[in-house]
């Protein structure tokens, strides 16, 4: 199954993924894609582990900021090298933080936006591949104003295709907003 929760900066789509997972198992492989470039981010990230610790769930952290693809399709513990040999559940957290990563690697060029493009492909081939249950968290940047530099706009509307891109493949998606979660996919209206 493959589950993809969107909304804006602190929406409370976060906790409610880790919550969702929480639910549907005893634990789960939570997957970080975000770099600590200074102090700041350092206590961000230091206080999102402290609270999946203070849980009575088991979260084993893992942390890809570029080759989320390669993670999926080759770490031994999420192609069911566990007790039960069985792909555990996958929380990603966050989609638009690696394609953020993807599109700084990739440079300022003509050609970034085409790299960026084979790696959202690598990624949803990954996705649709994975065994288990996988939970993506990804932001809604489209809804504010178009940025004003050329790397803002590539930035929102790549972003923009890659949400699209796994929304389709998602059984559910939610948009979380002021803390409150709505499951879109089975609201779609279909032309």
């Amino acid at each position: 199954m493959i589950v993809m929760v969107t909304g804006g900066a602190r929406s409370g789509k976060s906790s409610f993924a880790e919550r969702w997972c929480m639910k549907q198992a005893k634990s789960a492989i939570y997957i970080a894609t975000a770099q600590a470039f200074d102090t700041e981010m350092e206590q961000r990230i230091a206080l999102h582990k402290e609270q999946r610790e203070g849980k009575d769930f088991h979260w084993t952290t893992l942390e890809e900021p570029i080759r989320l693809a390669e993670l999926l399709t080759s770490h031994p513990i999420l192609l069911g090298g566990n007790v039960t040999g069985e792909a555990p559940l996958v929380l990603v957290d966050c989609l638009t933080l690696w394609l953020s990563n993807v599109l700084l690697t990739a440079g300022d060029g003509p050609e970034a936006g085409v790299i960026v493009m084979e790696q959202m492909e690598q990624l949803e081939a990954a996705i649709k591949a994975y065994p288990g249950t996988i939970v993506m968290v990804t932001n809604e940047v489209g809804d504010g104003i178009v940025p004003e530099y050329p790397l803002g706009r590539l930035y929102r509307d790549l972003a923009g295709v890659l949400n699209q891109r796994l929304a389709r493949i998602s059984q559910q998606v939610f948009l979380v907003t002021v803390g409150i979660p709505i499951e879109l996919k089975s609201k779609e209206y279909l032309l």
